[in-house]
């Protein structure tokens, strides 16, 4: 009886393929087993190549074999790459594992587990890098991506999809039980939990509904100082000007002055405890409660003002926008009562932070004394006369938009950035942070990146072709998979199996031509 036997040489990385027959030794009256090479493995098809030494004969009468390779999802990446740009950047900016890198980023659209579970799965779909990457050679690439590696594909990729786009840009926690990374801290916590954390900071283009930078930042620096970090991090990078939409947790003079001397466009939120939106309020009186306030935006009424709003002793062009809505003042008061519970706790644990001060001093009183320490207690005059005059209202200061709806959308439409850090968190295994070392994390929050520019590219093409509305972007990759390639050994190629017709339609409404048999 004869079979075939597989060995691998480490040294050359080269798999022969050898024929073991086992005979009857007379002499030693034992079995004996002989073996003969009769050629090697294909490193990317996997296919037998017979040896030279083999008689054209015995070369032909090689039995053929079949390997199966689940192509579906693979397909539809590899066409997003290849429209993206991504796989000649990500070659450009990191040639010795590029291809790894994208296998990564493929096994986490697809499955979204562990990367130390993906070798399984590598092992039977198609991918960039065609062989599977063990748990060891994973650890090895991400703790080799320099900064200057992920800081050359960041600004080129940048360059790339940003034309004319306003940027969401907003801070994510990931919590972590590791001890060993100088960035991981204890801070805010957005998920709310007593762990310690690192804080990720990203930018999302609006209208190409892609990620388009990331920033990994310590855990206890505020949102504040993280886009004063961010802006002097474009300076470096020689970034043209850009268009941020922001949220009030970012808002403080000092951003708006930098944002303006940059001669960046912003469309960005104001805190109504800030003292200056008080008084254009208060001036506002009244008024904007008028027919010439109202606007009814989709199921929504809303009431109005709108003013031109020199910015500083340059008198920089802003405009300011005025929102009350009356159905959500009440949403607006508990918000209120909320934040002044969680500020009294604060002040009462010692725990203050730098943000909050203004708060502290216009809605709280405290006294110390020599025997009951610090008392702190609500300034209710303060707290009456904000949910009398400002609960309901909005405030949002733009650069570019006159038109206050106009500005309100654009502001509205950051949630895409929720939408993007939900995948990162819950769909691609972001949650916690396994990894210890600084190198692996950074190298981990890369390849998270490149994962979340192919899903959020993926999101954005269904949406457009309304495919949105019948799968999620993990529902169109698994109705992809029974869609397989099977290569033959020798002369018979390979050929594609049946393309079910939920597969036709989603290939046709991507714009992805259906593969053929070879």
């Amino acid at each position: 009886m004869s079979y075939r036997v597989n060995h691998l040489d480490k040294k050359t990385g080269v798999t022969y393929v050898y024929e073991s027959s086992s005979f009857w030794d007379k002499e030693l009256k034992q079995s004996r087993n002989r073996q003969v090479c009769i050629g090697k493995l294909d490193p990317e098809s996997g296919e037998l190549i017979p040896s030279k030494r083999l008689s054209q004969e015995r070369a032909q009468s090689l039995p053929t074999t079949a390997q199966a390779t689940i192509v579906g999802p693979s397909i539809i990446l590899d066409a997003l790459s290849e429209r993206l740009g991504l796989r000649k950047l990500l070659k450009a900016a990191c040639p010795p594992y590029y291809a790894e890198i994208l296998s990564m980023a493929y096994y986490l659209a697809c499955e979204g587990g562990p990367l130390s579970h993906s070798e399984y799965w590598m092992k039977s779909h198609s991918h960039p890098a065609k062989k599977p990457l063990t748990s060891q050679r994973i650890s090895e690439i991400l703790g080799k991506i320099s900064t200057n590696e992920k800081q050359a594909f960041l600004s080129s990729w940048m360059k790339s999809i940003l034309e004319n786009d306003y940027l969401c840009y907003d801070i994510t926690s990931i919590s972590s039980y590791s001890e060993l990374n100088e960035y991981i801290r204890f801070g805010y916590n957005r998920d709310h939990e007593p762990l310690p954390q690192l804080n990720l900071a990203m930018l999302f283009g609006e209208k190409s509904g892609l990620p388009a930078y990331y920033e990994r930042i310590p855990g206890n620096i505020s949102d504040v100082q993280s886009l004063n970090n961010l802006l002097e991090t474009f300076k470096k990078l020689e970034v043209k000007s850009l268009h941020y939409v922001l949220d009030k947790g970012f808002y403080s003079k000092k951003n708006i002055d930098e944002l303006l001397e940059r001669r960046d466009q912003f469309t960005i939120s104001v805190p109504l405890h800030s003292n200056w939106i008080q008084h254009a309020i208060d001036e506002v009186g009244e008024d904007i409660h008028g027919p010439e306030g109202y606007r009814v935006v989709g199921d929504e009424v809303l009431y109005v003002h709108s003013q031109l709003y020199p910015w500083g002793k340059q008198h920089r062009r802003c405009y300011l926008h005025l929102y009350y809505n009356d159905l959500l003042r009440s949403e607006a008061v508990d918000r209120f009562n909320r934040l002044l519970i969680a500020l009294k706790k604060e002040l009462e644990s010692g725990t203050t932070t730098l943000e909050h001060e203004e708060l502290y001093e216009s809605y709280f009183i405290q006294h110390t004394t020599a025997v009951r320490g610090l008392k702190v207690s609500y300034n209710m005059d303060a707290v009456h006369m904000y949910i009398k005059k400002y609960a309901g209202f909005q405030a949002i200061l733009s650069t570019s938009f006159k038109d206050p709806i106009e500005a309100l959308w654009v502001y509205r439409n950051k949630d895409i950035v929720e939408k993007c850090f939900d995948d990162l968190k819950n769909s691609i295994d972001m949650k916690r942070l396994r990894m210890h070392t600084k190198e692996t994390v950074d190298g981990r929050l890369f390849v998270q990146f490149i994962a979340l520019i192919l899903m959020s590219a993926l999101r954005s093409q269904m949406r457009t072709s309304s495919l949105i509305e019948k799968y999620t972007v993990r529902e169109l990759l698994l109705e992809m998979e029974p869609l397989t390639q099977i290569r033959y050994t020798g002369k018979y190629g390979s050929i594609i199996t049946e393309v079910t017709k939920p597969q036709r339609e989603i290939l046709s409404l991507l714009g992805i031509e259906i593969p053929s048999s070879t």
